[in-house]
């Protein structure tokens, strides 16, 4: 018996003037999470500045940062990937960062959570995270 997919797909369709083509096995679930992978980032971006009281736009801000927040943004985006479940390329495109800058952040938090203050710290913004988003948690 063939197995069968559960997930929907779209068909190719003709590109019209002024529509893109969709592409044969494109799948609309894998948009939708790059869609919602963005939408928590943004989030938890505005949650972070709020938390740490540090502007949004220091945070958007693309390259080079003050420490302050470069800080805030390596939390941020250990939070996303730790709490939120998103991968390090979905974090990446939220914050405006690369992968591998995202995998700096991680390893740059993981090795200050030794620091008894700064683990307190982020299990703080850990739970605001988890309580912000546990509806949204299983997308």
């Amino acid at each position: 018996m063939p197995q069968t997919s559960s997930i929907p797909v779209e068909e190719p369709v003709d590109a019209g003037e002024g529509d893109m083509a969709v592409p044969c096995g494109f799948h609309a679930l894998s948009k939708r999470r790059d869609e919602v992978a963005m939408e928590m980032c943004e989030c938890l971006i505005d949650i972070a500045a709020a938390f740490f009281s540090i502007s949004s736009k220091d945070l958007r801000r693309p390259g080079k940062s003050s420490m302050g927040a470069s800080r805030v943004r390596q939390v941020a985006t250990y939070v996303a990937h730790v709490v939120l479940r998103l991968t390090q390329a979905e974090v990446g495109r939220g914050f405006g960062r690369d992968r591998t800058t995202v995998a700096h952040a991680c390893q740059v938090v993981e090795d200050l959570r030794d620091d008894m203050e700064f683990e307190q710290i982020v299990l703080k913004l850990e739970l605001i995270a988890h309580a912000a988003f546990r509806n949204r948690l299983e997308f």
